[in-house]
């Protein structure tokens, strides 16, 4: 008995044996046959953005055309993740604008970015985020595995488009949310560990939300619907996620929590001013509309940076900053400052609160971001008590679009108390309607802020509005000695061409004027003979190359008179000198008397140009307004540095 029990367990322990090896042979073959994945590199679209994507080192490809504005920039070298990751890349120098691959590393939020104009692309500052992310080429580094596939923190692809805008003005659906959001009891039926992880539930009907549609909410409604899963919006008593913790895990809020809700609506990107009356006349009921009407241009603007910001003046005898343009970034944090004005009281001094708004509120202090439109709106009721002609004309000439609100005006009997007749078409710079909006009772107020609205962001009709791009008079001093020669003559028009066209060029913005010169001098066209670019641009290829000595002095001179003396008061005054050689004349006392009539110059010197004749040309500080480049052909790579300094200047001054 023992024996046939030995020899069975014998029997198993060699089939045992045979099905192991056969086993480690099928293996084997299998490992032949099964080549390892190949690594695809993933392609996302321009709007992409960095915080967006979860991994925190991954390579992609950008597709071309990313150096577009719309795809917004944030900071310098290391970009906030709130930034397109292709734009960045584009800003940094490491694509062009045609696309190509790229290496992204996720690093520590920053304090601060700084805003710069590099390779065509205009980044923004920001104050600071809580992740960041910095780019390069888009070489694998050894031994380091990058996914093929990117990991996304919204449910759908982040190159879906958002809705075309609406012709009424509604806040438009938050730039980048592609996301659909579902219910709660979607939440609660996810089967899959993405479903839960990346759809974020809306508020219950108790809450007031019942719509689920992406589209643009109803104006004067707020729209629920987050981006990236921010629980920002869910004040004012609205129920959390977090009082729902079986439905959205703790570890993706903190994730969620890295993006706001809105960087702000870029469609009416506008710095904007309320000034408020505050006078005894007009009582506490009155006052509580007004102030009711400016919390419902606060929930219909989306305000943040990149969008419209917005402050309070209030007068009364005299004027007060409630807030300013920095003080308050999103909607709800402005409403809830506008709720907290208390009235000031006194007369309704409109006129020394124009003033008082033309030298104090505009300011980069204050928040003021030079590239947006400055916009003013005043709110009398009945009518001022001061005049309001001079200080408007003074703001609009500073570069303020003023709009005056005039509620209950005075009726035919007591137009005699008026201190101003027609006070407010004296006001605006437009008496077409555009600017002045008439309201016959307080309680139809609410009715004009979609109007005013409107006519606020729409910004290509805002005519009083001063910018780096529409303010100058341009004046180029071309150097036409026989040292340059025809094709380099023509190397320079194309950089004075490349320069010209970046402004926005008509009768009432930016002008261009030019002066060709050798010993002599030549007006080749000036600021009242062309009124558009595209003349602008004709006028400059049919300069034709003169040749001669180089008088660089008495060509200042000649542009002085010939250019700069038919210069509106208004303008900014740039003169834009290329030249390749020394003077044969002195350029200290022309340079000199153009620093002292407030022409800006900027001196660009190729080849043999003496740099210390340039620095003499150039207005203070030398190193921001001259330039030295060793060939012609290299001078289209300093288009972006003149115009990035002439916006930092105009950005940096005051506007009054």
């Amino acid at each position: 008995m023992g024996i046939v029990v030995l020899t069975m367990k014998a029997s198993v322990i060699e089939m045992f044996l045979v099905l192991l090896a056969t086993g480690i042979d099928s293996n084997k073959d299998m490992n032949k046959k099964i080549k390892r994945p190949k690594f695809t590199v993933p392609q996302i679209n321009c709007d992409v953005k960095a915080g967006k994507i979860i991994n925190p080192e991954f390579v992609v490809k950008c597709p071309a055309g990313c150096q577009d504005p719309k795809y917004h920039v944030y900071g310098t070298d290391i970009y906030a993740s709130y930034s397109s990751v292709c734009g960045a890349a584009v800003h940094s120098g490491v694509l062009d604008n045609s696309g190509g691959k790229i290496l992204v590393r996720k690093v520590a939020g920053q304090s601060g970015y700084k805003g710069s104009y590099s390779n065509g692309v205009q980044s923004l500052s920001l104050p600071r985020w809580r992740e960041s992310f910095v780019v390069s080429e888009g070489k694998p580094q050894k031994g380091v595995t990058y996914p093929s596939a990117l990991t996304y923190s919204s449910a759908k692809s982040p190159a879906a488009k958002t809705g075309e805008a609406t012709t009424a003005y509604q806040k438009p659906p938050v730039p980048g949310t592609t996301a659909q959001p579902v219910t709660l009891m979607q939440v609660t039926g996810a089967t899959t560990t993405e479903a839960t992880a990346t759809s974020l539930p809306k508020p219950s009907p108790s809450a007031g939300s019942t719509t689920s549609s992406l589209g643009p909410q109803p104006v004067g409604h707020r729209s629920w619907e987050l981006d990236l899963g921010s629980t920002s919006s869910y004040a004012s008593g609205h129920h959390s996620p977090r009082a729902n913790p079986g439905f959205v895990p703790k570890e993706e809020l903190s994730t969620q929590s890295l993006e706001p809700v809105s960087q702000g609506d870029p469609n009416c990107k506008v710095d904007l001013s309320f000034l408020i009356d505050g006078s005894s006349s007009i009582g506490k009921r009155r006052f509580r509309i007004q102030k009711q009407f400016l919390a419902d241009v606060a929930q219909a603007l989306d305000i943040g940076p990149g969008g419209p910001l917005m402050g309070v003046v209030q007068y009364g005898d005299n004027p007060a900053a409630q807030f300013n343009l920095r003080t308050h970034m999103n909607s709800r944090d402005l409403k809830t400052a506008i709720e907290k004005i208390t009235q000031r009281g006194g007369l309704s001094n409109a006129g020394r609160a124009i003033s008082y708004m033309t030298k104090n509120f505009f300011s980069k202090a204050n928040g003021n971001r030079g590239a947006a439109p400055n916009v003013a709106v005043v709110i009398v009721d009945g009518w001022p008590t001061d005049k309001v002609e001079e200080a408007s004309r003074f703001a609009r000439e500073s570069g303020i679009n003023i709009f005056f609100i005039t509620v209950e005006g005075a009726t035919e009997n007591e137009k005699q108390y008026v201190t101003e007749p027609n006070f407010s078409n004296k006001a605006v710079c437009r008496t077409n309607g555009f600017y002045s909006l008439n309201v016959q009772s307080w309680f139809s107020l609410h009715k004009t802020v979609q109007p005013l609205l409107k006519r606020i962001c729409d910004t290509d009709r805002l005519a009083c509005s001063k910018t780096c791009w529409n303010s100058a008079d341009i004046g180029f001093v071309i150097d036409g000695s026989s040292s340059v020669g025809t094709g380099n003559f023509r190397t320079v028009l194309q950089f004075v061409a490349n320069i010209s066209k970046e402004f926005e060029i008509s009768e009432t913005d930016t002008r261009i004027g030019a002066v060709q010169y050798t010993y002599e001098q030549r007006l080749e066209f000036g600021f009242e003979d062309h009124s558009t670019k595209a003349d602008i641009l004709n006028a400059i290829k049919r300069v034709g190359y003169w040749s001669g000595g180089t008088s660089t002095g008495a060509a200042i001179n000649y542009a002085l008179e010939q250019l700069f003396k038919k210069s509106k008061p208004n303008k900014r005054k740039l003169m834009i000198l290329i030249t390749d050689g020394r003077s044969y004349d002195d350029v200290r006392i022309p340079a000199m008397v153009a620093h002292h009539k407030g022409v800006i110059t900027y001196a660009i010197g190729v080849a043999w140009a003496a740099q210390d004749e340039l620095e003499v040309i150039a207005t203070h500080p030398a190193n921001h307004h001259s330039f030295f480049v060793d060939e012609f052909d290299n001078l289209h790579k300093f288009v972006p540095k003149v115009i990035q300094n002439i916006c930092t200047e105009f950005n940096s001054q005051p506007r009054n």
